[in-house]
This record gives structure tokens, C-alpha cells and sequence, in this order.
């Protein structure tokens, strides 16, 4: 009963603002349902009255010259406004005050490669630590923050598992926002320090971030909420396109090519679908030439809901109370999880779970054979994929594509007790060969 409420308060907000003040969010056109197709006007609206599915973005897409609009990509900025002709923003989207992301690395990792027993030239890790707050997410808060301006909104919020908390923070900074956002009240010293630098209010809340969610969810439904845009609430429709560019980065450092493979991190399951949702539109809009790819999702055993029901062969995903260092993964109710499954088998992909220490065998395998130092989600997919090549789920002979979507830097405490210094020794050459360490 509340989520139909909360629905139809959307709605009315979206009826009242789309009759006086014209929204342009460029090539976007409106929302649909994406259970039931119910079209709606643009507007900060996240649920369908008719069915209560969630909401996505509907476009009136550049179809009809893939030479030119591949060329007018490749002439943009180094960042996802590159894709600003695909995207929910406005022309001009690159002139206003943002963070810029994207345009991160494609890493070809042939030491990974070997270390794995795939083919050398066929392992890329794409590594989003480069990004301004050093995760992913500051792909999406770039395009919840314009949807954020187009409404009018004042204060930019989240609930977050500490990547997205800071994102927000550091955007809206720069945007000229207020931000409050909330977490959960244990995460890591290290996202609460990054997410509180920013000047923002940071709110901890006892519970885990499902219990956190909840709370968002209320506050939107509450005059203490007016003039807030919760980025992965009330404006998660465009928020979630952000993750769209992952996709179009891609293919287009393959050289407009699909990856056959791709191992992609599941907590909410958003990133997983709008990357498919994103291969499809290349497709579509003729900028890669069609063909099979597979998608894997990935999870961490202690919060592991998605892998679960794909194993057992279920369509329902049964929420589960997190317990994982993994904890920017640990969404014990992931709201995309049903999708994640569907495109997992529709693609003759699989989900799987890695357990925390193969979690951090894998951050440190990712760092000693390629210099990448990944956050703990990281090491979910690095070891996710090694258990996929070795069940042979995942093909070594194929183009594979694993994404690290954060810095180690902000899950050190996942490490710290198996990375220290090899020696102390006193400062003589006597000392360094007695300790063994002169080759």
C-alpha cells in the first residue's frame, strides 16, 4: 500500500511540474513501464501506478546515419558526454559544473590472462577507479544530477553502501547543491571519511542498507522531503542510464566491437541491466555490427540472492540479510535482480558467488599481475571469473570483458592483515642481505 502511494504522489508532482515548466533532457521522450509499457511524462516518478514496476527512460534515438553520429562520438569530450546524443541531458550538458566522468581504462590483461588460462589478447579488465570519486558511480550521479537541475530539485541525496555516498557528495559540491545522504551506520572508515569531506551532511543509520532504503523511500513520501532528488529513488530512471556508458566505452575502445563475455557485479542489479540496455541500443542504432555476447553476473556469497535463484532455477529473487566484506555489494534485496536473471539466461550467461577469501585472493592477484589495486567489488568479479573459466562457463579463446567498478584504497581493511611490509630491517647493506632480500 505505501509503494502505490508513493507512486501516485509522483505522478501528481510529475503532472503538476510537466504543465508549467518544460523539461528537456535531450533525446529522452518519457518514461515506461517496464513490466506492463505504461508511458508517462518526463518527471522525478520511479514506479508505475498501473502495476507498481519500475520506470526506465524512453528515447527518441538518432537511427538512420551510424557513420555520422559514430563520428560526432568520437569528436566529444574524453567523458560520458560523449554519449550525450544517447543519454537523458541536455545538449548542452557539457558546459554546465560536473564531475565529467568515464572514459576509463580498457585494460587488455594479458598477465591476468595467464594467470587464468585465457587466451592472451582476449582478457580486458575495465577499471572505473579512474573516475572522479573513483567508482562507477560517478557515472550515475552525472546524470541523476542533470535530471536533478531539470526538476528543480535543491538538495541531492542517496541511500548508499559508501561508493554512491560520495559520488553524491563530491557532484553535488560542484553542481552547487546542499547533499544529505544516508548509509548505513558500519561501513568502511575509508568511504566514510570520502563521502564526509565533501562538506555534505552524512547520515549513518542502524541497519544495513535495505533497512537504509526503506527510510529514503519514507522521507521521499514526507513534506521533510520536499525539493530533495534521491538519486537512486525518486530519480533512479535516469540515474541507471549512467551505467549505459559503461557499455558504450566498451565497444568503442574494441573498436565498435562487442565483447563476446562480460562479468559484471551485481548489488542492485541496475549497472548489469542498463549495460545490456546499452548493447542492445549500439546494436540497434547500427554503431556495432550484431552478434552473441553473454553476460555473468557476480555476487559475494555472504549476500549472494541473485546467484542463489539462478542456481536453483528461479525467477523470484528471496532477499537475504548481508554478511560480506563486499559490503558496496551487500543489497540483500536487489530491486533488479528478476531482470538480472532473465538477461543472464537469455544471453547463455550464468550469476555465481565467490566467498571472501577468494575475494581477496582475487584483489591481490588483480594487483600483482596487472597493478590494479581493486576494491572489494573487484575482487568479486576477478574471482568470479576464475571460477567461470574453470567450470568452463566463460570461453578462453573469446574477447572477455571483467569490470572493476572501485579503488582498493577504500576497502583497506580487507587487505590489511595480509599486506604488510616483507621486512623492517636496520638502514645497512649488511642488514638488507641478512634479512634475504638481495635477490
Amino acid at each position: 500500500m505505501r509503494r502505490k502511494g508513493l507512486a501516485s504522489m509522483a505522478v501528481q508532482t510529475v503532472a503538476t511540474e510537466s504543465t508549467t515548466t518544460p523539461v528537456d533532457l535531450g533525446p529522452a521522450s518519457g518514461l515506461a513501464c517496464r513490466e506492463c509499457g505504461t508511458k508517462f511524462p518526463l518527471g522525478p516518478i520511479f514506479a508505475c501506478v498501473e502495476c507498481f514496476g519500475p520506470l526506465e527512460v524512453a528515447y527518441d534515438l538518432p537511427l538512420g546515419d551510424p557513420e555520422a553520429l559514430r563520428a560526432r562520438i568520437e569528436a566529444g569530450p574524453a567523458n560520458i558526454w560523449r554519449y550525450a546524443p544517447l543519454l537523458p541531458v541536455p545538449a548542452d550538458v557539457a558546459d554546465k559544473p560536473n564531475l565529467n566522468p568515464g572514459w576509463t581504462k580498457l585494460v587488455k590483461a594479458d598477465n591476468l590472462a595467464a594467470e587464468l588460462g585465457v587466451e592472451q589478447g582476449k582478457l580486458f579488465v575495465k577499471d572505473d577507479s579512474g573516475n572522479p570519486t573513483h567508482s562507477f558511480k560517478d557515472r550515475v550521479v552525472a546524470q541523476a544530477l542533470e535530471a536533478a537541475r531539470a526538476f528543480g530539485f535543491t538538495t541531492l541525496s542517496c541511500s548508499s553502501t559508501g561508493n554512491l555516498a560520495g559520488a553524491v557528495g563530491a557532484a553535488a559540491a560542484r553542481a552547487g547543491f546542499r547533499s544529505c545522504v544516508f548509509i548505513p551506520h558500519d561501513l568502511e572508515q575509508g568511504k566514510v571519511v570520502m563521502a564526509a569531506v565533501y562538506g555534505g551532511e552524512l547520515v549513518g543509520i542502524e541497519g544495513n542498507y535495505d533497512d537504509v532504503n526503506r527510510f529514503c523511500s519514507e522521507l521521499i513520501g514526507d513534506p521533510l522531503g520536499e525539493g530533495w532528488g534521491f538519486v537512486n529513488v525518486n530519480l533512479r530512471p535516469y540515474y541507471g542510464e549512467g551505467s549505459k556508458t559503461l557499455a558504450y566505452e566498451i565497444c568503442e575502445q574494441l573498436g565498435w566491437v562487442l565483447p563476446d563475455q562480460l562479468v559484471i557485479p551485481i548489488a542492485s542489479g541496475s549497472q548489469l541491466t542498463k549495460i545490456d540496455k546499452g548493447l542492445k541500443e549500439l546494436i540497434a542504432l547500427g554503431l556495432v555490427e550484431d552478434k552473441p555476447y553473454k553476460i555473468f553476473g557476480a555476487q559475494a556469497e555472504g549476500c549472494s540472492p541473485v546467484s542463489a535463484a539462478f542456481k536453483a532455477g528461479h525467477d523470484v529473487v528471496r532477499p537475504q540479510k548481508p554478511n560480506t566484506i563486499a559490503k558496496s555489494l551487500a543489497i540483500g534485496n536487489p530491486a533488479d535482480g528478476p531482470y538480472v536473471l532473465d538477461i543472464a539466461r537469455r544471453t547463455g550467461g550464468a550469476v555465481e558467488d565467490v566467498n571472501d577469501e577468494q575475494v581477496v585472493d582475487a584483489i591481490e592477484l588483480l594487483a600483482r599481475s596487472e597493478g590494479i589495486f581493486a576494491e572489494t567489488a573487484g575482487g568479486v568479479t576477478v574471482g568470479v571469473t576464475k571460477k567461470l573459466v574453470e567450470a568452463g562457463l566463460i570461453d578462453p579463446s573469446l574477447t572477455t570483458v571483467v569490470l572493476n567498478t572501485g579503488d582498493g584504497l577504500k576497502t583497506l581493511d580487507a587487505v590489511a592483515e595480509r599486506s604488510q611490509a616483507t621486512a623492517t630491517i636496520k638502514p645497512s647493506l649488511d642488514a638488507f642481505r641478512s634479512a634475504g632480500l638481495s635477490g
